[in-house]
């Protein structure tokens, strides 16, 4: 078990806080995915969830007011990549599952040996543009969860959420990734006209500076 500490649930489900930090009830006790510091209060053992390496977490520091995780959550994440933020996912939604789709296969080793230890997380090696191709794996998806550094990054999302039928989602926008000539801000604007414009509530959006440069998160809901 890790240091104590004296911690207690945020306004978020199975996101916890000691007033500076935040944590996830560790699901693998004794275990740690990218090297974060582990921490006990009573029997119970949790990893610190640390903005710098996760834009949700980020998202959550900044003040963001929308998270549509709970204990049962069934959650399509895009972007995985070795799993970061997933993992702490999968602390949050113990009995639903987190559906980790990457296409790079240097991570996806990484995601691979990280789902084997962790039984609500499901490792799918596709590109998020294309989800027919991993239709037949996912179902009943409630949320989807994307970070992608490519174009098109809300076509990519609305496609995925119109295949799944998801209720809800959150989109961490990358500016340059989507036009370098175009500053962040305009970005961020044009992707939640374009939300709203294909029948989207737009709930949240948090730039996530100074904990992840030119990135906005943006949360919806179908209408």
């Amino acid at each position: 078990m890790g240091s104590q500490i004296e911690i207690t649930e945020t306004r978020f489900s199975g996101v916890f806080t000691d007033s500076n930090r935040l944590f996830t009830k560790n699901m693998v006790p004794r275990s740690r995915v990218y090297g974060e510091k582990l921490y006990s209060q009573g029997d119970e053992e949790y990893r610190e969830w640390i903005p710098r390496r996760s834009k949700l977490a980020a998202y959550i520091k900044l003040g963001g007011s929308y998270f549509p995780f709970s204990s049962d959550t069934r959650v399509l994440y895009l972007g995985a990549a070795s799993g970061t933020t997933a993992s702490h996912l999968s602390d949050i939604v113990t009995s639903g599952i987190v559906h980790c789709v990457e296409i790079s296969p240097r991570s996806f080793r990484d995601l691979v040996a990280l789902c084997g230890k962790r039984g609500n997380m499901v490792p799918i090696l596709a590109d998020a543009a294309k989800p027919e191709d991993y239709r037949p794996m996912v179902e009943n998806i409630e949320t989807v969860y994307q970070d992608v550094a490519q174009k098109n990054q809300v076509s990519i999302l609305v496609k995925n959420m119109s295949t799944f039928g998801a209720e809800s989602g959150m989109i961490a926008i990358k500016a340059r990734s989507e036009d370098v000539t175009k500053a962040p801000e305009r970005v961020f604007s044009e992707a939640e006209s374009s939300l709203k414009k294909q029948g989207f509530k737009v709930v949240d959006v948090i730039p996530l500076e100074p904990f992840e440069k030119d990135h906005a998160m943006i949360a919806v809901k179908r209408k």
